[in-house]
């Protein structure tokens, strides 16, 4: 690979990213101010909160409505540098009172989605608002009832207006939270490409799996991939996780929450990254070693020319053509490869299989069988 390649893959950004706050965050301080108008008899412009880790921000309001009974905040989420989904969306909490000692409720208003399947961190049947911000919402408008003597019985609704259409976008159906987007957020801030919420989704997947008692799921590095395998073994959604580069994400996860059968599908590129002990697959964060790729070619019977020709490749799949022309199985060594990196991670109750397939999504290499069903 020439320098001006390297160099163009390792480059990274020079300024500084700007963290922002998640959809928990906001919907905390839309119910902290909805709270206090509501016992109050008026909004301010701004709301202030307490997060987890003793954070203070303030929040400035989209807009607001009072009619005696019910009091609606809204905020615009800013995620910062971060490619959120949410970015720029409106969390819109309407509080009302609940009756006395019935304390703080959930609901999901529109946009926001409802649990259908178990396996998540809430019970099916609920609104789709973690755990985390549901502590964080309680805590803040509990010290908001304080503060005017009252009890803290209320009744939050919260909604993003076109999450259903964001949703889309998400891993939500798949998970089976029907109905519009998840609230999260465990510190109230977002961490520029963090990809906190993605490792969450791989997360969830696999207990959505568990509960759901899928013997056989199959981690997939893109959507060219994820339809092969699919098709290979008529895999329902919920057993289909979004890997993406995450690999150590959800092979250690698995290691603490093991299931029976595992399939990695995956392009070549990232499988020969898997291969060589990488667990973030990502181009700017890990890079494949091509005078290995090459030894491998080698280690196959190539003849010097193709060997040489591998060492000057600027891309793995150059390699790849290059070892198919010459009829050599490279597909299924790098299979092997990336297999024994998953199985090193893994605790031994699950049977793992990686299966490699080109752009086209065809198979080119696979190491380890699995029968669905079997």
């Amino acid at each position: 690979m020439s320098d001006k390649i390297k160099s163009a893959r390792s480059a990274k950004p020079q300024a500084a990213l700007r963290s922002g706050w998640t959809t928990g965050a906001c919907a905390t301080a839309a119910a902290a101010a909805a709270a206090r108008a509501l016992l109050s008899g008026r909004f301010c412009d701004t709301t202030r909160i307490i997060l987890p880790q003793g954070k203070t921000p303030t929040f400035a309001l989209s807009r607001h409505q009072f009619d005696g009974r019910t009091a609606t905040a809204a905020i615009i989420k800013d995620a910062g540098d971060d490619p959120d989904v949410t970015h720029q969306a409106e969390i819109v909490v309407t509080v009302s009172r609940n009756p006395p000692g019935r304390g703080v409720t959930f609901h999901a208003g529109d946009g926001v989605g409802t649990v259908t399947l178990p396996g998540l961190p809430v019970a099916v049947g609920e609104p789709a608002i973690n755990p985390a911000p549901r502590k964080m919402i309680e805590q803040n408008i509990r010290a908001v009832a304080e503060e005017f003597a009252a009890p803290a019985d209320f009744s939050v609704t919260v909604s993003i207006p076109g999450g259903q259409e964001l949703a889309r976008k998400t891993m939500n159906g798949r998970l089976g939270i029907k109905g519009g987007l998840s609230v999260l957020g465990t510190t109230g801030v977002v961490r520029p490409y963090s990809c906190a919420a993605w490792i969450h989704a791989i997360q969830s997947g696999i207990d959505v799996g568990r509960a759901t008692d899928i013997a056989h799921m199959a981690g997939a590095t893109g959507k060219t991939s994820e339809a092969a395998v699919r098709a290979l073994y008529g895999l329902p959604e919920t057993a289909l996780i979004d890997m993406g580069d995450f690999a150590g994400g959800m092979l250690k996860y698995l290691r603490r929450h093991p299931i029976p059968r595992l399939t990695i599908a995956g392009g070549f590129a990232k499988m020969v990254k898997l291969g060589q002990g990488c667990m973030d697959l990502h181009s700017s964060r890990s890079e494949i070693d091509f005078a290995k790729l090459a030894d491998a070619v080698r280690d196959l019977g190539a003849s010097d020319r193709i060997v040489e020709a591998a060492k000057a490749a600027n891309t793995a799949m150059q390699i790849l053509d290059l070892a198919s022309d010459a009829e050599l199985s490279l597909g299924d060594l790098i299979a092997a490869r990336a297999r024994e990196t998953a199985m090193a991670t893994l605790s031994g109750e699950t049977v793992v299989e990686v299966l490699v397939f080109d752009r086209q999504g065809r198979l080119a290499g696979q190491s380890g069988t699995i029968r669905s069903g079997a």
